[in-house]
């Protein structure tokens, strides 16, 4: 059938985009987006692949920083005519799943989040901009309301969710009072493996926003005087380097090569955010190495508390502290053979089968399919 594929800005490749690639190979359809960065995907699965983009694209600076156009998304994902395709698929962190569409149309919705900054981390994302008084916090928040409000409706036009953790399924219920089937996203884990050689520092690797507490972890390093590296770039990165001692080092953004073979040989793996499944948390565990996770969040499905890594409650620096003490002193104890097992429960053929058996049983129980 024809088929629509809905995503929200194609820029890079990380973990939404890597679900989005073994959608696009299950269902080949046209694919729509608001932001398409040509430049930000060469040698990435999507390097040839046609995309049509929303007319956002044309905007000046749109392409490189399109989040600042967040009041336009609503509008924008809602000029797509997708009126001759039977199927719709969104892959959805924010407005995707927004897209107009006809009760004799099926859409099915990937949702990796209801969009955090709207919903239950509002006032995080405010404190982080400095945007917690003021006559710009009142507009931002104005914008939040509108957006709340738009997103809500928008998830009415959502025939099936299926949410990419338990925690996620729970939000989706939490935000739209919609129910949610859960197939965790796919994780290359045959790229990884075990490394007879580890050496002395830990390791951390995401995008530097805000909301992945970076900030805690390079601190709490600096009081214990551990080596710590941390790879990824982002808009956080010139403030990260501002506090971080002589035992952090930041490499910036890394080839793939690069990063795998970090993460093979460091000691264990460090993670703040309250992530929504954390993708780089099994790919550490596919390299054999422990993971220290804050306990909540997608991580709490991934992670076996004292036999693949550490859990610790409190988001500050005191609890990281206090967690890589505690690993220091039981470090030998983990195995990574077993730690390596635990990754393999999530492979791209398990997610692939899974997704296409949803899909097409919704498609068959579709009571308006077109003839």
């Amino acid at each position: 059938m024809k088929t629509a594929i809905i995503h929200e800005w194609l820029v890079t490749q990380a973990g939404a985009e890597s679900v989005l690639q073994s959608i696009y190979q299950l269902y080949p359809g046209d694919l729509f987006t608001l932001f398409h960065d040509p430049d930000g995907l060469r040698d990435t699965p999507w390097e040839h692949v046609p995309v049509r983009t929303s007319m956002l694209q044309r905007l000046p600076l749109g392409k490189k920083h399109h989040r600042a156009f967040l009041p336009l998304f609503p509008m924008a994902i809602e000029q797509f005519d997708l009126r001759e395709y039977p199927l719709i698929i969104s892959s959805s962190y924010a407005v995707a799943k927004g897209i107009l569409n006809a009760s004799d149309q099926l859409h099915i919705c990937y949702c990796h989040s209801p969009m955090r900054y709207v919903w239950d981390l509002t006032f995080e994302y405010l404190e982080a901009a400095g945007l917690v008084g003021g006559i710009k916090s009142f507009l931002v928040r104005a914008i939040f309301h509108y957006i709340r409000l738009w997103d809500a409706i928008a998830s009415l036009r959502v025939n099936e969710f299926v949410a990419n953790s338990h925690y996620i399924a729970n939000r989706i219920n939490k935000c739209y009072n919609r129910s949610a089937t859960v197939i965790y996203p796919p994780v290359d884990v045959d790229r990884f493996s075990i490394s007879d050689r580890r050496e002395n520092y830990f390791i951390t690797a995401s995008r530097l926003v805000p909301y992945k507490r970076l900030d805690l972890i390079i601190r709490a390093f600096n009081q214990l005087g551990l080596p710590l590296v941390i790879i990824g770039g982002g808009p956080s990165l010139n403030a990260l380097k501002k506090i971080a001692g002589p035992t952090i080092t930041l490499t910036g953004h890394l080839a793939e090569p690069a990063m795998v073979s970090y993460l093979r040989s460091a000691r264990a793996f460090v993670f703040a955010a309250e992530e929504d499944f954390g993708i780089v948390n099994v790919e550490a565990q596919a390299c054999g190495i422990p993971v220290i996770a804050y306990g909540r969040g997608g991580v709490l499905e991934t992670v076996m508390p004292e036999k693949t890594g550490l859990f610790y409650y409190r988001q500050d620096v005191p609890s990281i502290v206090d967690a890589v003490q505690k690993f220091l002193k039981i470090e030998t104890t983990f195995d990574p053979i077993t730690i390596r097992a635990n990754a393999e429960r999530f492979p791209r053929s398990r997610f692939e089968k899974e997704f296409k058996t949803f899909v097409d049983n919704a498609w068959d129980k579709f009571p308006y399919k077109r003839e």
